[in-house]
């Protein structure tokens, strides 16, 4: 029997060609038109705090390169763990990312066991966002005059100095602990919410002293409502430059920088998690970006993502480390 020709008929021959299309489509990424929402960057603090400002530093740069809204939103709690434990369940589509900075991803995951995420687990990142000092500061009203006299002071008085942080486990909370535990002496620890608040706190009399970025404490240093005693990093700041280091003044061996970067839900697809990590390097390439963070007292470092994964492995390896060797706990 001859078999019969098939000649399909301009309808059957948009079916037929509608049916390829399908076939074809799961080789397309489904991520080829991201992003085509408005983007969310957490905040796992109050506003006003240090990484608050530096998410609001990046988001209208982001913005501009990603052509959707970067919005910048606020879920504080508990040290900052609510807010990064909610990011690392969000979904994985680049549409929730996390500002990250030491005390969320290495303080929090070391010294508390019982902590909902890990951040090599959990999350992948992009290149250093940004590495500023921070500073042991004390309200005028109290007479220590550097961190011998400070540390002095707290030997005679075990307990009297209340030492304010942006909350438990945050990494103000820990440059307090570490000092604490290299001097040998006792503060009383009162978290707040974000450390903006524990700058209120100081700048007004509440609490005797507390660890804060340049980025914050600088322009109240410089009105005289604030003493700084000592940088927290290695080298001193370029804001602070006559203000030695905490190593400098006795504590050989303090070195503690506050970095950001941007953290990603670790199952994103690849292509999504590298149209951000691009979007963050332009963005801190662009000068208005670089002039903005040296207003804060903050250094951009050329780094990649796969370079800011090493550090970020060499912090928990270190501060697991110093857990073990001085006893530190976190409640």
């Amino acid at each position: 029997m001859t078999p019969i020709p098939f000649k399909p008929t301009p309808f059957r021959a948009l079916w037929l060609a509608m049916g390829g299309m399908l076939l074809l489509a799961p080789a397309i990424p489904h991520c080829q038109d991201y992003p085509s929402k408005p983007i969310r960057i957490v905040v796992p603090f109050a506003p006003g705090g240090n990484i608050d400002i530096t998410a609001r530093t990046i988001a209208p740069g982001l913005t501009e390169v990603l052509r959707q809204p970067v919005i910048v939103e606020n879920r504080g709690g508990a040290g900052g763990r609510i807010g990064t434990a909610q990011v690392a369940k969000a979904p994985p589509d680049g549409y929730t990312v996390l500002l990250g900075a030491p005390g969320t991803l290495v303080a929090q995951p070391v010294f508390h066991d019982d902590i909902e995420y890990q951040p090599l687990r959990d999350f992948v990142y992009t290149s250093l966002i940004s590495l500023v000092s921070s500073a042991l500061v004390v309200h005028p009203s109290l007479p220590a005059r550097s961190v011998k006299e400070i540390i002095a002071f707290a030997k005679a008085r075990p307990g009297a100095l209340l030492m304010g942080s942006a909350g438990q486990g945050s990494g103000t909370h820990l440059m307090g602990e570490l000092l604490q535990s290299m001097a040998q002496v006792k503060f009383t620890h009162v978290p707040y919410k974000s450390g903006a608040d524990a700058s209120v706190a100081i700048v007004s009399g509440q609490i005797h002293l507390t660890f804060d970025q340049v980025s914050s404490s600088g322009p109240f240093i410089k009105a005289g409502r604030l003493r700084a005693l000592a940088v927290t990093t290695s080298q001193r700041s370029k804001l602070l430059p006559d203000v030695p280091t905490i190593d400098e003044s006795g504590l050989r061996g303090y070195d503690y920088s506050t970095w950001t970067t941007l953290a990603i839900p670790a199952a994103t697809p690849k292509e999504t998690v590298q149209k951000l990590r691009d979007a963050i390097d332009a963005v801190i390439a662009q000068p208005r970006t670089r002039e903005a963070f040296e207003n804060l007292g903050a250094e951009v470092v050329p780094n990649s993502a796969e370079a800011f994964t090493r550090r970020l492995e060499q912090d928990l390896a270190r501060w697991s480390r110093i857990r073990k060797e001085t006893g530190i706990k976190i409640n």
